[in-house]
């Protein structure tokens, strides 16, 4: 059996963790940790689990299957990407009462899979990386073309080239391509990874099996972060190479990234602020044996991790009538993939990661979310408008991002757009002290919020953002040791 907890819903009050102790575990006060593929002698006691959430979170999957006698229609919809986006656009197909062909194409060779357990309990908790597969909640009855990759996109004959050299025809086509990862610039030698995939979650886990004598980490991202928190719990050295002033700078600001700074040194993290890596220095086998940075320092390690960001899977779309860029896949607010002019295409969607929409709390501009919880409510957009009857209302995505992220012991939790604020707030708490909560602002008006072991509050600070509710804000809180003063986001 197979189960997924979204942990962006999850509030941390550990019903699973009593009803079903082998499969849930909590940690400090919020983060919980799941098998995703627990043994199906813990099925009853998962489903218990599931039905004790008070807020839903968990799905429990089902065998896939063909549908069997399910009519079928001449429609064809074809996804590109076996990623969470493409997985979820077919299961809210199916959902929708589509019973048409279902294709979905992919370039790695395994099924969709769940990518934020590679930087997290793959690492600290050893978790096999062929155990994230991503449950399903309904028979797909899908064809999966995986291990070979798009390569172009003839949207005048409605055909998506593969690397093989074949072609598969599609009525209705969605774009879920997602993103890789960004390579160091400049020359590796052996020893020097990245981690975006379940392959690459393995090499890291036979790396990690050899006692490396220390990690560098290069970015102090979320990712970075995860990967040294995670390196930790292991009892490995590890060195956190960053650009910034403080980790998460660029994504919550310097008060929450400080915040992060005194948690990772606290756990024993060879922090490097405001330092980048200049070069890998290899041995004469070719094998990772120092890194110099560019204050002029070099660390000994055998093992590194290069957490840069993410770039867009677009490079197969060139010379296609679809509108992208660095930015992701042009699109409107119904996930509708756009031309060169700006133009709606026919039939032709996008989903995930390499989506670029408009958003109502940036009128005029589009924004590509890396979220697990964007990809999920972009392809029930998409579904949506696929299935809808004639007549029937459309329905354009205005769901806000969600993330989180466990580190250093201490469960991170946000909402809306916080590296767009130019001020944050204070509303809960005092931060380096437990728990606490801040809302971000733009202008007069609240764009964000992120709590700290705080999750169970994030609900009224969601609606605030929602309404763009007026910034600072004006209610009070109850905790004594709160600071009303207010902070640029860059301080």
């Amino acid at each position: 059996m197979r189960i997924s907890v979204d942990l962006n819903r999850c509030e941390g009050y550990g019903q699973c963790v009593f009803a079903a102790p082998s499969a849930f575990t909590l940690h400090g006060l919020e983060a919980l940790t799941y098998v995703p593929n627990p043994p199906d002698e813990m099925r009853d006691a998962v489903h218990r689990a599931a039905l004790a959430c008070p807020v839903r979170a968990i799905t429990v999957g089902v065998e896939d299957e063909p549908a069997g006698a399910a009519p079928r229609q001449d429609r064809h919809v074809v996804v590109v990407g076996a990623s969470l986006a493409g997985l979820k656009t077919a299961e809210a197909l199916r959902e929708n009462g589509f019973a048409g062909p279902l294709t979905i194409i992919g370039d790695e060779p395994h099924r969709p899979y769940d990518r934020p357990p590679l930087t997290k309990a793959c690492v600290s908790e050893k978790l096999p990386p062929g155990r994230i597969e991503l449950p399903v909640t309904r028979p797909l009855d899908a064809r999966f073309l995986l291990g070979t990759a798009a390569v172009g996109l003839d949207t005048e004959r409605r055909s998506v080239v593969l690397a093989d050299g074949g072609t598969v025809g599609y009525d209705t086509l969605v774009i879920a391509t997602g993103t890789r990862a960004r390579p160091f610039p400049g020359w590796v030698p052996e020893g020097v990874l990245t981690v975006r995939t379940r392959d690459d979650a393995e090499d890291l886990q036979r790396r990690l099996a050899r006692q490396p004598r220390r990690v560098v980490v290069a970015g102090a991202g979320f990712l970075g972060g995860e990967l040294a928190s995670g390196l930790r719990e292991l009892g490995l050295p590890v060195t956190l190479v960053e650009a910034q002033a403080t980790p998460l700078q660029g994504p919550l600001g310097r008060t929450v990234g400080d915040v992060v700074a005194g948690l990772a040194r606290s756990t024993g993290v060879d922090l490097r602020l405001g330092t980048t890596v200049d070069e890998f220095v290899a041995d004469e086998k070719h094998a990772l044996r120092q890194v110099r940075l560019s204050d002029g320092e070099t660390v000994d390690a055998d093992l590194a991790v290069v957490a840069l960001g993410a770039v867009r899977n677009v490079e197969w779309l060139a010379g296609s009538a679809v509108c992208a860029d660095a930015g992701g896949v042009h699109c409107d607010e119904l996930c509708r993939a756009l031309d060169q002019e700006g133009r709606p295409l026919p039939d032709v969607y996008a989903a995930g990661d390499i989506a670029a929409l408009p958003h109502p709390l940036f009128p005029g501009r589009r924004l590509s979310v890396e979220h697990w919880g964007s990809a999920v409510t972009q392809a029930r957009t998409v579904a949506h408008d696929i299935t809808r009857e004639p007549g029937e209302e459309r329905l354009p995505h205005v769901e806000l991002p969600s993330f989180w992220s466990t580190q250093f012991g201490v469960n991170i939790k946000g909402v809306g757009f916080p590296g767009a604020a130019d001020r944050i707030a204070v509303v809960q708490g005092t931060p380096g002290q437990g728990s606490f909560s801040v809302l971000y602002g733009l202008g007069e008006r609240t764009i964000g919020a992120v709590t700290f072991d705080n999750g169970r509050n994030l609900h009224h600070y969601i609606s605030l953002v929602r309404e763009q509710a007026p910034f600072p804000p004006g209610f009070a809180t109850s905790d004594e040791n709160t600071s009303p003063a207010l902070r640029p986001i860059g301080c």
